[in-house]
């Protein structure tokens, strides 16, 4: 790829683009320079004929803890909310209409916003160490859109614990995986990555039309079940 990022690494291996988070001394906590990275990176991969699957990993000890707090002063606040309230985050695949298909490729502590790539991959692994934590009602604050966006596809019972029990409690990887949060888990943790390229490229090899027609297809059908859209870009 010919743009450059601050925050991410994107490139093609083969068929399949990567992005990854790589602000591995914040936990990969997204400021407001990271949070235009990834919707610059989703666009430019989806856009690109030669991408047939788009792969979201990262490097470090944590997947993603969400926003970055030290962002969150004076004008970075307000410009935050602006964008919570108008629903244009802009994070991931889903938030953006991408219809390349997406797996997440999910390592070490997956946290608050970082939930977001949990709940709108097309297809989920986590490696062996994958936490995931929701520890917005311990800091008195709502938890919304993550875990009404984790019911769609998990049990509610389950994903309502998370949301209220906040930071006391974190779920395994074993435990997202009989959820249905990921369909695979990744051990040793080390070969994640790896694991995830190889599904990628399965999907890949499919014919690229059939698949967003697929992709499409399903994701309306969630939709329609009153969740908040995507901002959609014309087709």
């Amino acid at each position: 790829m010919t743009a450059s990022y601050e925050h991410l690494i994107v490139e093609r291996r083969g068929a399949v683009g990567w992005i990854v988070n790589d602000r591995a001394e914040r936990l990969n906590a997204y400021d407001d320079t990271m949070r235009g990275e990834f919707r610059r990176a989703y666009l430019e991969l989806d856009a690109d004929p030669a991408v047939r699957a788009i792969v979201h990993g990262a490097h470090g000890r944590a997947f993603q803890v969400g926003v970055d707090v030290a962002d969150l002063q004076g004008d970075g606040a307000a410009r935050y909310e602006r964008e919570l309230v108008a629903f244009d985050l802009g994070l991931t695949g889903w938030h953006l209409g991408v219809l390349t298909p997406v797996v997440v490729a999910i390592n070490g502590v997956c946290a608050g916003g970082g939930l977001h790539w949990l709940a709108d991959g097309d297809a989920g692994l986590a490696g062996s160490d994958a936490q995931f934590v929701d520890p917005h009602v311990t800091g008195g604050q709502v938890s919304a859109i993550e875990p009404i966006c984790l019911a769609r596809r998990a049990s509610f019972e389950a994903v309502m614990r998370l949301a209220l029990v906040g930071s006391h409690e974190r779920m395994t990887a074993t435990r997202a995986l009989q959820l249905g949060l990921v369909s695979e888990v990744v051990d040793p943790p080390e070969q994640l990555h790896e694991a995830a390229q190889e599904v990628a490229e399965r999907i890949a090899g499919g014919d690229p039309a059939i698949n967003v027609a697929r992709k499409r297809a399903l994701w309306r059908s969630l939709e329609r079940s009153g969740l908040p859209g995507p901002v959609r870009r014309s087709a």
